[in-house]
């Protein structure tokens, strides 16, 4: 395992971070406190030292679980968890990205995590009621109060992540060193302004479902000729049932199976490994089973070629739309003559 400067800061993550979202049974479908330890251990074994949860995930067990996990070497552990997601229905005030919401599930983390602080702590979704300037205020003051020490988004437009880091550079308050996102060969929509964003802000990104709901990891598509397989994975799962309502997710799907088959490795890792090498994107591995996440641990073992991301890349390829699609047309009338001649970012 190798490890990344997280976003514009010195804090050293490895290169695949540990979700734990399965961590706890409080769901009906997660993973119990003595395999969610083998899970953990494979993950630390393999060297990884970064660890995400939520005070949502399973009504609170993962944290719980994550706590008691890492309470032997705490200090070794970039520990990071979110607050935003409704925790009480009936309490207008139990969710949201305003103070009161952000203080009391902090100090909630806190305990079920039995540490004194946070390394990294999230706002899981944006809420557009908070005003922004009440949010980045609220973070800077439980930095400064030792109970975290960096600040990260997710689940944000850009515009909003961009103003907030403004805001954060005008006041001197501490800024979002982090952006989380859903990214994967099946949802590439983030291509349009978050990433572009989080590059031009030196912001670290890691993407969630990087297997889009597994319909990636071949075990949707890698099916007898009856396709019994596929239909009964699409019941079991309703997001990959929205998924394969599209014939090109499962084209997509299918060219991950075949590079995988060449090359003698997992679609699993194939389809990680595609995230991976998006240049500092850290991808988000869940797992149930400690099989399943050592499976995708073995993605490090091997770099996918420029001809393997191509076909990738052409498969999945999406519509920018406007106004990049438009400008990308018009550049002739926008540089003249003397493009070719300029050197210029690469996302021109």
């Amino acid at each position: 395992m190798r490890y990344k400067l997280l976003g514009k800061s010195g804090l050293r993550v490895s290169e695949l971070c540990l979700g734990t979202m399965t961590f706890g049974e409080d769901w009906g479908w997660g993973t119990s406190p003595e395999e969610s330890k083998k899970v953990f251990d494979a993950y630390a074994a393999a060297g990884g030292n970064f660890i995400d949860t939520a005070n949502r995930y399973t009504n609170g067990s993962s944290e719980k679980i994550v706590g008691d996990l890492v309470a032997a070497d705490r200090d070794y552990f970039v520990l990071a968890t979110k607050y935003s997601l409704n925790t009480r229905p009936d309490d207008p005030n139990a969710s949201g990205n305003h103070r009161k919401n952000l203080v009391q599930s902090l100090d909630a983390s806190l305990k079920r995590l039995d540490t004194d602080y946070i390394d990294l702590y999230w706002v899981h979704a944006w809420d557009f009621m908070t005003p922004v300037e009440e949010v980045m205020q609220t973070l800077n003051d439980v930095v400064r109060s030792g109970k975290v020490l960096y600040v990260g988004i997710s689940d944000t437009p850009a515009w909003i992540v961009s103003r907030a880091n403004m805001l954060a550079g005008l006041r001197g308050w501490t800024p979002f060193i982090g952006l989380q996102i859903e990214y994967s060969l099946i949802q590439r929509t983030v291509e349009r302004e978050l990433l572009p964003m989080a590059q031009a802000l030196n912001l670290g990104v890691m993407a969630w479902s990087p297997l889009a709901s597994g319909l990636l990891s071949g075990k949707y598509t890698r099916t007898d000729s009856s396709g019994a397989g596929t239909a009964k994975g699409v019941r079991r799962l309703d997001t990959v049932a929205l998924h394969a309502q599209h014939e090109q997710n499962l084209t997509i799907a299918r060219t991950v199976d075949a590079i995988a088959d060449e090359i003698g490795q997992t679609s699993a890792q194939v389809a990680i490994n595609w995230v991976r090498q998006q240049g500092e994107v850290i991808p988000v591995l869940g797992a149930r089973k400690a099989s399943q996440l050592q499976d995708n641990l073995a993605c490090l073992e091997f770099t996918l070629t420029t001809e393997q991301m191509e076909r990738l890349n052409e498969v999945s390829q999406i519509e920018l739309g406007f106004p990049h699609d438009f400008l990308h047309s018009r550049q002739e009338s926008i540089y003249g003559n003397t493009l070719a001649k300029i050197d210029h970012p690469t996302r021109l």
